[in-house]
Formats: structure tokens, C-alpha cells, sequence
């Protein structure tokens, strides 16, 4: 929105020729790449721009459809990518930043607004989930929401989790990943006011098939206000997560004129 606002004023004041206005414009709704169609439109639809699904594309598929976003001014989220294949994109594009945890390429640019909204807490059980929770964590900082990390505090080791019962009552929507038998997210559910986006995670053992015991664990919770995503879906939960924390804070806003802290993250 911002770009296409910058681009007609500047023609509007003369610093911009018609044609150049004209061929930024042809690329709405999206640009054909003949692989792949590029919808430059979801960030003037969805307020955030189309984030790219690395697993399954070559590194060089991920170049060209980052540089099409790039050239259009687009903050850029690449998930699922390894390391090897970051590299080999890096290799051309070296503005790009690699989370080797959470596996994905990152780029801020100018439509990038930080901290537009509340806090999200984002919690996993034990370390094996850190690569779906940083997913949701990057995810969510990459939507501009401030994000807290809370790890390895799972339902083996309860203590953990109710030394931070002060802190955990800061957030506007809470991210919480786990494997094994997807416990968690049922305590937290109890904890906290705030709505808990579960993440069931393919950790575990044999019986755990594949993350089915966690993700039928998560969906039938006692705890009221708990929603699943899919097994090993971080981006998604960190999505959500942030869609909750802005628009929950941008209601406060509008109704009230201002708020102070406890109101924005509750």
C-alpha cells in the first residue's frame, strides 16, 4: 500500500513519469514468472506480503521469486528452506538473513512495520520443538509483533512453567509447540486469559506417529480458548498469532483513542 501510495504521489508531483507509474501498476495482481505468479496484491489484500514455502523449490526458483518481490518493495519471508539450499541462494542474494533454527531467509523492507501490535509469547516443551517454535517466533517478528521466547518448559518439568506465571500473563496471543503427547498447550489454556494457537510437533516415539498422538492430544483440550494448527506448522501458528496481537491492539486504539500497556497485551 505504501508503495503504490508513493508511486502516485510522486507522479502527482511531477518526480515520476507515466509509463514508469503505469509498468508498476501492470504488475498487480501478480507477476507471471511462468513457474510461479507472484500475487503482489496480498499485502494491499491481507496487509502482509505472500510468503514463500521453500521446501520442494530449487534455490534457483526461491532467487527469482525473491527478486520479484524485492524489486516490488515487498518485505520477503522464504520458510522451510535448509541450509545447504540457504546458501546456495545467499550465494545470489546475500541481503537475504538466514534463521538456520527456524530455516527460513528473511528481508525487511520498506512497507516492514515494527511492533504494530501487542505480544506474542510463543512456548515449546522441550528443545527437540525449537525449529517449529522459532518458525513461529521469526514468523511473527517478521509481521512486526513483539515476540518473547519461552522454552523447554514443558509438562515433565511443571515448575518450569508456573515460575513465569507473572510474565506469561503479558501476552495478546500465546504460540505453544509441542511433541510427545501435546500437553502443553492444555496447561497454558488454563493458565492465561489470552487465546493459545497449539502446535503439535512430529517429536516423539514410535506411538507418537509422526506427531497424530500430539495433534489428537491438542484437538480434543479441556482448556477453553486453544486452537490447532497443523502438525509442525509454525509459520502458521506465528501468522495467526500476530494477526490476533495487531488487531487486538488496533481495536483498542480506535475504540478508546489510547492505551496504556496492560490494556494493548491483554
Amino acid at each position: 500500500m505504501e508503495r503504490i501510495e508513493k508511486m502516485l504521489q510522486e507522479y502527482k508531483d511531477g518526480k515520476a513519469e507515466l509509463g514508469d507509474v503505469l509498468a508498476f501498476l501492470r504488475k498487480l495482481p501478480y507477476e507471471d514468472l511462468s513457474f510461479a505468479r507472484v500475487d503482489h496484491h496480498r499485502r494491499l489484500r491481507r496487509g502482509f506480503p505472500e510468503v514463500v514455502f521453500g521446501e520442494g523449490k530449487s534455490a534457483q526458483q526461491i532467487v527469482e521469486i525473491v527478486m520479484a518481490m524485492e524489486s516490488f518493495g515487498s518485505t520477503i519471508l522464504v520458510t522451510r528452506v535448509g541450509k545447504e539450499k540457504a546458501e546456495e541462494v545467499r550465494e545470489r542474494l546475500n541481503r537475504l538473513e538466514y534463521h538456520p533454527v527456524a530455516r527460513v531467509l528473511t528481508l525487511r523492507q520498506g512497507d516492514f512495520q515494527e511492533e504494530r501490535g501487542g505480544i506474542v509469547h510463543v512456548l515449546c516443551a522441550g528443545s527437540s520443538d525449537l525449529p517449529v517454535a522459532e518458525e513461529a517466533a521469526v514468523t511473527a517478528e517478521m509481521m512486526g509483533t513483539r515476540v518473547r521466547r519461552f522454552f523447554d518448559v514443558g509438562v515433565a518439568g511443571l515448575h518450569r512453567l508456573l515460575h513465569l506465571w507473572d510474565e506469561l500473563q503479558e501476552a495478546s496471543a500465546y504460540v505453544v509447540v509441542a511433541g510427545m503427547e501435546g500437553a502443553l498447550p492444555s496447561v497454558v489454556g488454563g493458565m492465561v486469559e489470552g487465546p493459545v494457537i497449539a502446535v503439535p510437533t512430529s517429536v516423539g516415539y514410535g506411538s507418537n506417529f509422526g506427531g497424530l498422538a500430539a495433534l489428537l492430544g491438542m484437538l480434543n483440550t479441556c482448556s477453553p480458548g486453544v486452537a490447532v494448527v497443523n502438525i509442525d506448522n509454525g509459520f502458521g501458528a506465528g501468522y495467526m498469532a500476530a494477526l490476533i496481537a495487531s488487531r487486538g491492539c488496533r481495536a483498542d486504539l480506535e475504540a478508546g483513542g489510547g492505551v496504556d500497556r496492560a490494556e494493548v497485551t491483554r
